[in-house]
């Protein structure tokens, strides 16, 4: 896989001793500047498998720049990741990617962030599993204002709803807002905290609940 001699693993994710999921990138190629490419591994029993390239992300990765930043794992085999991937525009979408009893899914653009993502940069930064097709993704996108603002999704039996940008957090944000981090207990009930830049430029803290 890694032909570009660049790699890096982002995020693991392990439900139990020795059964555990990493994602990151790699470089595939030997151009000047190779296509970074998401990838995928699993642990089972104590034992690494072979690295995969995530399912469906060279159709979306067409500008050749994509990578998983974050991956939760509910049982083993049962886990949700996303990231980003640049599109052959050059604009940078977040994107989801489900396993289901040990076999990935396809890749796909998080549902209704295109429509929020007017500057054509966005990502997800955090997702949280508390059980098999059930979790949620937090991240970023920039509006057509050039500003960035926070966005988060849930995932309900599997399928993923469609994403908005985090309450409260417009009224909140006068420059650029993320979310960084998420948390679930059980289906629906979960915590995420990021940054906003306020009215006189500082960078303050926010968190918000999901019940």
């Amino acid at each position: 896989m890694n032909t570009g001699g660049d790699a890096s693993v982002d995020s693991v994710s392990c439900v139990s001793a020795g059964n555990c999921t990493a994602v990151g990138n790699y470089r595939d190629g030997t151009d000047p500047l190779p296509p970074l490419r998401p990838f995928a591994v699993r642990q089972t029993n104590g034992t690494w498998g072979q690295a995969i390239t995530a399912p469906g992300a060279g159709l979306l990765n067409t500008g050749g720049f994509a990578s998983v930043n974050s991956v939760s794992c509910a049982t083993p085999g049962n886990c949700a990741a996303g990231g980003f991937y640049q599109d052959s525009a050059k604009g940078v979408q977040a994107f989801v990617i489900s396993e289901k009893n040990g076999t990935w899914g396809t890749a796909i653009e998080v549902p209704g962030s295109g429509a929020l993502n007017g500057e054509r940069s966005a990502t997800v930064e955090s997702v949280s599993c508390p059980s098999a097709g059930n979790c949620a993704a937090g991240g970023t996108y920039t509006d057509a204002s050039g500003h960035a603002q926070a966005l988060v999704v849930s995932q309900t039996a599997g399928a993923w709803g469609t994403a908005i940008q985090v309450p409260g957090t417009g009224t909140l944000n006068a420059g650029d807002a993320t979310i960084t981090s998420v948390s679930c207990r059980s289906a629906g009930r979960c915590a995420a905290g990021g940054t906003y830049t306020d009215a006189s430029g500082h960078t303050q803290a926010f968190v918000i609940n999901q019940a």
